[in-house]
C-alpha cells in the first residue's frame, strides 16, 4: 500500500446561486479589481492508503458522490499525489 492525498474539490454548478461568491465579487470591486466572474468552492485533503493512485481517485470519488457533493448542485474534481 502507499500512501496518497486525495484533494476533492467541490465548486456549485453553473447557474445555481452563490451567496458568498456574489458578497466577494462586490467587495473586490469595491477596491477597484475587475473581473468578470468569481465562484466559491471547498477543498476536501483526504490522506489514504490505496494500492495505486487510480484506487486511491476512486475511493474519493466515491466519498464526493456519497456524501462531499450535491450531485443535483454540484461539480467536483478529485487529484491525487502521492505523499
Amino acid at each position: 500500500m502507499t500512501a496518497y492525498t486525495a484533494t476533492v474539490t467541490i465548486r456549485l454548478k453553473r447557474g445555481v446561486l452563490d451567496p458568498e461568491a456574489e458578497t466577494t465579487q462586490q467587495a473586490l470591486e469595491r477596491l477597484g479589481f475587475e473581473l468578470s466572474d468569481l465562484r466559491s468552492a471547498d477543498r476536501f485533503e483526504v490522506d489514504l492508503d490505496a494500492a495505486d493512485a487510480d484506487e486511491a481517485a476512486d475511493r474519493a470519488d466515491e466519498m464526493a458522490e456519497r456524501l462531499l457533493a450535491n450531485p443535483t448542485i454540484h461539480d467536483y474534481d478529485v487529484a491525487v499525489a502521492e505523499r
